[in-house]
């Protein structure tokens, strides 16, 4: 009787330990787990419009192409260029006065209309980021607010796209050839690593959407 009881103390005394440090374990494998998940929004809920950086408000409210990842992408890696980033290589690419003049009043054009656009874009923003963050806003009028922006959005991103048309027709094959390389639209040449002379870096790197 007492052997039985002296064994079955050991069993469980063993099996007290075991779960001890099983326990443990767990606890550290949570602590760990805790450390490494993924955050991607970490610090973004001190944004003024938590859906927007500040590049994209600066974007919109310029009538520039950067925000959302891209406005003109779709146009701009085609072989379509775009009138702002033409101007900037003017020299490079050998633009004429005439070329020049031209491209300049498409851009001119092009802001005149972009910048509006962004403007109503930031301010349905605000109102569904002010609505959400005082708990107020219902479906019925997010839904509106969503689709009023989506349609402010395929309007603006037709206009950055459509001046790309516009400024190809005026430029040479050459010159297209040279903005493309430039730009680094080819296989053996990195845009992030090839800042053309006479460029701010800074500058140059976010608007090819360097990391």
């Amino acid at each position: 009787m007492h052997k039985f009881t002296y064994i079955t103390l050991l069993t469980i005394l063993g099996l007290f330990l075991v779960g001890c440090s099983t326990v443990s374990t767990t606890g550290q494998d949570d602590q760990g787990a805790s450390e490494t998940l993924d955050q991607p929004y970490a610090g973004q809920e001190q944004r003024g419009i938590k859906s927007l950086s500040q590049e994209d408000i600066e974007g919109l409210q310029a009538g520039h192409g950067t925000p959302f990842g891209g406005m003109a992408k779709l146009a701009e890696l085609n072989g379509y260029p775009g009138p702002r980033h033409v101007l900037e290589l003017a020299d490079e690419i050998n633009l004429t006065n005439n070329q020049k003049q031209q491209i300049e009043s498409l851009y001119d054009q092009m802001l005149s209309e972009a910048i509006p656009l962004g403007k109503q874009i930031i301010d349905i923003e605000i109102q569904m980021n002010d609505s959400f963050q005082d708990h107020t806003i219902t479906k019925e009028e997010l839904e509106a607010s969503l689709n009023q922006s989506a349609n402010l959005y395929g309007q603006l991103r037709f206009v950055h796209l459509k001046y790309h048309f516009d400024t190809l027709d005026i430029l040479t094959s050459d010159q297209v050839g040279q903005y493309n390389q430039l730009r680094g639209y080819t296989s053996d040449q990195d845009p992030c690593e090839n800042v053309p002379d006479g460029h701010d870096p800074e500058l140059w790197k976010m608007h090819n959407n360097c990391s």
